[in-house]
């Protein structure tokens, strides 16, 4: 189940999970790290506690946890909860990939990757557009840090982004064609989103953001704080902005990371999109009647 942030996807899979005896896989980027309970809307302990909750506060926030970390570990839940029912809810749609496609993530080198950070971005656009004319189809060359990651991917495997494109793999994956089986759906709240992100951005400093962002400071790592809202609260205790001010900056962030996630999951011909109602009565009605309408619902 995936979608847009605060459509209302972790309610939704709660009460499926309670009524079919299921267990739930997180696919957040940020749920992995303890103690960003408020900011990453983390199930309660209450709720873990009801329903096995897997890949949330598995490492540290100072910790990098990479997607290739994720696929590693929710694999793994996978395979070993086989003989149970799993909702894999979420929406980071990379990870949410990782686990269910052939996705491949090469190796890092940091040795190859110092020497790279050295270079003046348009040169390393330069080298990587020498290498490989067509790698503009395929690398964002506008982003240095992707075109950084393709150079130190292409000196430690040999292969230019033309080449790893052309595996039996990344096909695959260009095809939508999964490696586990499955049943997508999709939630999104539409027009109504803006005010739901604003709620909860009311919701979050009302349940304590401020003192878990207070806690957390200085002990962000470079992947934690991508996470909306940690740097903009912490910039409002450093004095640099208002609480307004960070509670507006936050919720522009996250209308900015639900335009991404409608975008990412939008081109995935394999999702059905459950009609979306302000009463979760009404949503979870939807959503049984397209399990019914698929043969997947037994009671």
């Amino acid at each position: 189940m995936v979608g847009p942030t605060a459509s209302g996807k972790s309610d939704l899979a709660m009460r499926l999970a309670r009524e079919a005896g299921a267990i739930i896989v997180s696919a957040d980027s940020m749920q992995v790290y303890r103690g960003m309970d408020i900011g990453t809307a983390k199930p309660t302990l209450a709720e873990r506690d009801e329903v096995p909750h897997y890949l949330v506060d598995l490492v540290d926030p100072e910790e990098p946890f990479s997607v290739a970390d994720y696929q590693r570990e929710s694999r793994r839940v996978v395979t070993d909860n086989s003989d149970r029912r799993i909702l894999v809810v979420g929406g980071s749609g990379l990870h949410v990939r990782a686990l269910l496609d052939p996705l491949e993530f090469p190796p890092h080198d940091p040795t190859v990757r110092l020497d790279l950070s050295a270079l003046d971005p348009k040169e390393a656009r330069r080298r990587l557009e020498a290498a490989d004319p067509g790698a503009g189809a395929i690398v964002d060359l506008a982003n240095p840090r992707r075109v950084e990651r393709a150079l130190e991917i292409l000196e430690i495997t040999g292969l230019t982004p033309s080449q790893r494109a052309m595996t039996g793999s990344a096909r695959s994956v260009a095809a939508y064609e999964p490696l586990l089986a499955f049943a997508g759906f999709g939630i999104d709240a539409g027009e109504r989103l803006a005010q739901r992100i604003a709620t909860r951005m009311d919701s979050m400093v009302d349940a304590g953001f401020v003192e878990e962002v207070r806690s957390l400071r200085g002990r962000l790592g470079v992947t934690a704080r991508a996470a909306a809202g940690y740097t903009e609260f912490a910039a409002h205790l450093d004095g640099e902005l208002t609480l307004a001010e960070a509670k507006k900056l936050t919720r522009n962030a996250t209308m900015a990371l639900a335009k991404r996630q409608r975008t990412y999951f939008g081109r995935d011909p394999r999702l059905t999109w459950i009609r979306w109602d302000a009463e979760p009565e009404e949503r979870y009605r939807s959503f049984r009647a397209e399990l019914d309408r698929l043969g997947l619902w037994t009671s």
